[in-house]
């Protein structure tokens, strides 16, 4: 099997979790590309993870002013690596590599069995240049499922934006019509930075009578 970031053939392992399942483990990196990625530390707010913190940090607490309470949980920091990633997978439209987190993502994900998987859409027209979804890819790669309970208009990219622009930007995400609405929820998406537009959307589901809303992302 080669490694699907830097095609290396890598030799396979065998541990005692393998031998006991009569199967080699699933990882799709080699360990250097495997050792380039980093994990979030004990240290963080609480809220929403950010790192080299551990009360609630400036982002989480403006928040709170906005009556929405964080509940985030994400894995990775955004490292140089990560971000090459990204550039591969989401921009260049590598799809073979939503499988590259796919065991890790897989566990992490167990832990919200009650929960309905909501994924942050893109707008058809995005959806159309992309040609993926990249959130829903991940969380597919990961073996999970997800409600199709939000659509999104066409706008100005995100990324393009500074704070107070997204802020003042009225949101263009909606729930479809005719859709149930689930008790609890977790929303996914790729990549958090202030938050913006998932505790947005967070508000958005709760004011829409979703009663418990947890949000997360592969990166934080």
């Amino acid at each position: 099997m080669k490694c699907l970031l830097c095609g290396q053939t890598m030799k396979a392992v065998l541990t005692f979790r393998s031998l006991l399942l009569l199967k080699n483990d699933d990882s799709c990196l080699c360990s250097d590309c495997d050792s380039t990625f980093e994990r979030i530390g004990e240290e963080n707010c609480p809220n929403c993870m950010k790192t080299g913190l551990s009360t609630k940090c400036q982002d989480c607490q403006f928040w709170c002013k906005e009556e929405v309470e964080v509940s985030h949980r994400a894995i990775f920091t955004y490292n140089q690596a990560m971000k090459d990633f990204f550039s591969r997978y989401k921009f260049d439209g590598d799809f073979l590599l939503r499988k590259v987190f796919a065991s890790v993502l897989s566990e992490e994900l167990k832990k919200y069995k009650e929960y309905q998987f909501v994924v942050i859409p893109l707008s058809p027209e995005r959806l159309l240049e992309r040609g993926f979804n990249q959130v829903e890819g991940l969380v597919e790669a990961a073996g999970f499922s997800f409600q199709d309970l939000l659509e999104k208009r066409e706008e100005r990219a995100s990324s393009s934006k500074n704070r107070s622009e997204r802020l003042a930007t009225e949101l263009p995400f909606f729930i479809k019509r005719g859709v149930t609405i689930p008790k609890k929820v977790l929303l996914i998406d790729d990549i958090y930075t202030t938050g913006t537009t998932i505790n947005r959307v967070k508000k958005l589901l709760e004011e829409s009578g979703v009663e418990d809303v947890k949000t997360f992302s592969l990166v934080r």
